[in-house]
């Protein structure tokens, strides 16, 4: 039984060897071909080449790399085509995944071809979920509301089977964010975001509101966790704050400070997901250069937001753009780290976000994403 596996970066490797251990406690005589990162060579994958081959970060970053990667492209779906499995799972990374799946799709029309992950067809370029149907069989979706998004597209057949984070509710969750009374000092979270971009546009906007937030409220234990690899410009640009920050690094001390934090303020991005199954109530900041601006009008999401959009319905409080002021975020904050109607009615609704998101009592994402593959495959 042969499972070709095709995963372009980082966060594919991780779902990926988490999948091969799901798929060989259901198969164990499975045999694993492909592309993956260390994680998945370390669970038995030989892979074709190293992802460092493929990860290139930004579009002005990929031109000089271009051709490297077209070839990569061409490689990996020939050696798919030469050897044939019983399925092709491609993980992420639509830009280069989706394009060896078309490559194989049309060698080997009858092979049935998984896609781990949905592109963010619901957000923009929709037309991307009919142009699937092409060569995709079924898409395995990490949010609850893709699957009705791929069927009002005329997508592929999608199946919602748990983002990875539900695997971690023991890692995030602690009952200081639900007490009855604040913590003294509350704990506030300040999380810029981990890219430089972020940090820049952001950083200044923060610290001025947590300064707003203490002239109010009092003291703040406040923590920000950091990136390893942004410390230095976290450092220099909290330096100028006027309620200095505890600065956090590792993903451990992050965790530790979601399970007791009063409230937080954030960047768009994962990590409102991560505070919301935590059970953090959050405002939400999302701010880009003028030139990346222009790419909201291809946007067609109601929100920036994850928690929003899982929901339907937008409870955290987000400021874009020219919105994103110390002022705005300060008086969204103070009634959240309050015992407020505010902070009741948005920890009321990450229970229902909480709810939405469960699996059946004891499958974990990976295996749910195994069963599929196995039954695509007609191998169980």
């Amino acid at each position: 039984m042969q499972i070709a596996l095709i995963a372009g970066e980082h966060s594919g490797d991780q779902l990926g060897f988490k999948l091969m251990q799901a798929l060989r406690r259901a198969k164990p005589d499975v045999v694993f071909s492909g592309v993956g990162g260390e994680a998945m060579v370390r669970e038995g994958l030989p892979t074709l080449f190293p992802l460092t081959d493929i990860a290139v970060m930004g579009f002005v970053a990929l031109i000089p790399h271009l051709p490297r990667l077209l070839a990569r492209i061409r490689f990996a779906a020939e050696a798919i085509i030469a050897n044939p499995p019983d399925v092709l799972v491609i993980i992420d990374s639509p830009d280069f995944t989706h394009r060896v799946a078309a490559k194989v799709r049309k060698a080997l029309p009858a092979l049935p071809i998984v896609d781990y992950v949905s592109p963010t067809v619901w957000a923009w370029r929709p037309g991307r979920a009919k142009a699937m149907t092409r060569y995709v069989n079924h898409v395995l979706a990490l949010l609850p509301f893709e699957p009705a998004a791929h069927q009002r597209l005329n997508g592929p057949a999608c199946t919602y089977v748990g983002h990875p984070l539900i695997e971690r509710f023991d890692e995030l969750r602690g009952d200081g964010n639900t007490g009855a009374a604040p913590q003294k000092p509350p704990m506030l979270l300040v999380l810029p975001g981990s890219r430089r971009s972020e940090i820049e546009h952001l950083m200044a906007d923060f610290g001025a509101a947590v300064a707003l937030i203490s002239q109010k409220s009092g003291p703040l234990d406040v923590v920000l966790p950091a990136v390893a690899s942004l410390i230095e410009p976290i450092r220099a640009a909290a330096a100028k704050w006027t309620v200095a920050p505890r600065i956090i690094l590792g993903e451990a001390e992050k965790f530790a400070a979601f399970r007791t934090a009063r409230a937080a303020i954030a960047a768009s991005g994962t990590v409102t997901l991560e505070l919301a199954l935590a059970g953090v109530p959050m405002v939400v900041a999302y701010k880009v250069s003028a030139i990346e601006t222009l790419a909201r009008f291809w946007i067609t999401a109601p929100s920036f937001v994850l928690p929003n959009l899982i929901l339907g319905e937008n409870f955290i409080p987000e400021f874009i753009q020219s919105a994103c002021t110390p002022q705005a975020l300060a008086d969204s904050l103070l009634p959240l780290l309050a015992d407020s109607p505010g902070r009741a009615a948005q920890l009321a609704k990450l229970q229902a976000l909480d709810a939405s998101m469960r699996l059946p009592e004891g499958q974990t994402p990976s295996d749910r994403a195994a069963e599929i593959i196995l039954r695509a495959a007609a191998i169980e």
